[in-house]
């Protein structure tokens, strides 16, 4: 096979190839141009009105990697015909802040403003966040900080305050399809080279790219690079170029079609039925196939309070570890922690009375929504509430030598009513004797 040297990628316009990556290459200059968030910038939506009266302030843009942060600032300074600096969480410190700082009041006295882009904000300490703390309050920049973190935990709160949190999701496939299809026919891409992809391999490359937009354009660039070349130039990549660019087989799976629900739904069964190779068979499948491992993990955690329960509280705090260690190490590193979660959970003892007691309590929830909380139980931080007998009654448990009340908190009409029914599997039987000296200790007030 012969490979194609990113140096022999010209356009028919006889400019020479630059050395930018692809994704680079394609980022969209509009609004117009731009693919995905369309909760935030479509018709009528609060960003685009924004941008639309020319109303921007300053603002944090959270969301994975690949979905068009860093992209979106600059329109956004585009638009807003601001000076756009970007800054480097990584690299910039102090004394770099102090000085962009100085230039933007200098601008601002010309009219100018000054649109600061601040990639892996979460990565500047307390004191180089609070360096711009100044500026933002009075105008002398918008600031725009882009995250892959939650903002309530890293970003110091009076910057945080004085900043609108954008959320940003992951792209769909639609979205990834589309923007891989352009690459192929735009001249800032592949436009000026014929190049035979078949569309199912579109699909599997927008697929694999788990909704990151730099990783799909990249792995499109690394399979076109690599293509079959043929003597009239044009370049074709085939499922098994495709195969050893991405590092895996393509299997069949779409992550939005009937095979996603049918394998996570394998999974959850053979885990339920305690099968431990069925279920790190599926488990394989769909993440060898490119499932993402934090959609895996959200199931164990559900799995975990669904079918497991109090029977191994263990279980859970596995469960959220599993889920952890995905965010923080990604594919392939995170296959292994993941398996553990699956093979433990599968293993763990059976309950689904914590399931059973939610869904009937719903049931009555929904169907009951008047039923007024006991006055016993009610707080009364008013003269008036007092008056009213709000709390009348109410004991406080750790005061009694049980350390239970004999007081009735459901609402009247269901004061008999059991929701929870533990079974005898697992830490669950210990739970269920306690109970019962609960439930016998409060009745025999009734009796008395």
């Amino acid at each position: 096979m012969e490979q194609l040297s990113i140096f022999d990628m010209g356009t028919d316009q006889g400019t020479a190839p630059g050395l930018a990556p692809l994704a680079d290459r394609m980022r969209p200059q509009s609004l117009e141009d731009y693919v995905g968030q369309r909760h935030l910038l479509g018709e009528g939506m609060l960003l685009r009105r924004m941008l639309e009266k020319d109303m921007v302030s300053s603002m944090i843009f959270w969301g994975p990697p690949g979905v068009g942060k860093t992209t979106l600032a600059r329109i956004v300074a585009n638009r807003t015909q601001s000076d756009f600096v970007n800054f480097s969480a990584v690299t910039s410190g102090i004394k770099e802040i102090k000085d962009i700082m100085k230039q933007a009041e200098e601008r601002r006295a010309y009219g100018v403003r000054t649109l600061v882009f601040v990639d892996e904000i979460h990565r500047f300490n307390k004191a180089q966040q609070d360096a711009f703390l100044p500026y933002v309050e009075k105008g002398s920049i918008t600031l725009i900080g882009a995250t892959t973190e939650n903002p309530s935990f890293e970003i110091n709160a009076a910057l945080l305050s004085r900043c609108r949190v954008f959320v940003l999701k992951e792209l769909d496939e639609e979205d990834l399809k589309r923007l891989l299809f352009h690459a192929l026919r735009d001249k800032r891409g592949f436009g000026g080279t014929e190049v035979h992809m078949e569309e199912g391999l579109v699909s599997i490359l927008a697929a694999f790219a788990n909704g990151d937009a730099r990783r799909a354009l990249n792995a499109l660039e690394t399979a076109v690079l690599n293509g079959q070349i043929a003597p009239d130039g044009s370049i074709t990549v085939t499922e098994e170029l495709l195969e050893q660019c991405l590092g895996k087989k393509t299997l069949l799976y779409d992550k939005k079609g009937e095979e996603h629900y049918n394998l996570i739904s394998a999974l959850h069964k053979s885990m339920r039925n305690s099968d431990p190779d069925a279920a790190v068979y599926w488990l394989a499948r769909m993440l060898e196939a490119g499932e993402d491992p934090l959609f895996i993990a959200r199931r164990l955690i559900r799995f975990a309070s669904e079918d497991i329960g109090i029977a191994d509280s263990q279980a859970l705090q596995i469960a959220v570890a599993a889920y952890q260690a995905c965010h923080f190490n990604g594919m392939p590193e995170c296959n292994l922690n993941l398996t553990q979660a699956v093979v433990y959970l599968t293993l763990a003892p059976r309950s689904n009375a914590l399931y059973q007691a939610y869904e009937n309590a719903k049931s009555d929830a929904l169907t009951m929504l008047s039923e007024p909380v006991p006055l016993t139980i009610r707080n009364a931080p008013t003269r008036l509430m007092e008056e009213l007998q709000y709390g009348k009654g109410y004991v406080y448990a750790h005061d009694t030598e049980e350390k239970i009340a004999r007081m009735t908190c459901l609402p009247e009409s269901l004061k008999d009513k059991r929701y929870y029914l533990p079974t005898e599997e697992g830490a669950e039987g210990i739970f269920k004797e306690r109970l019962e000296r609960s439930r016998k200790f409060r009745r025999a007030d009734e009796k008395e």
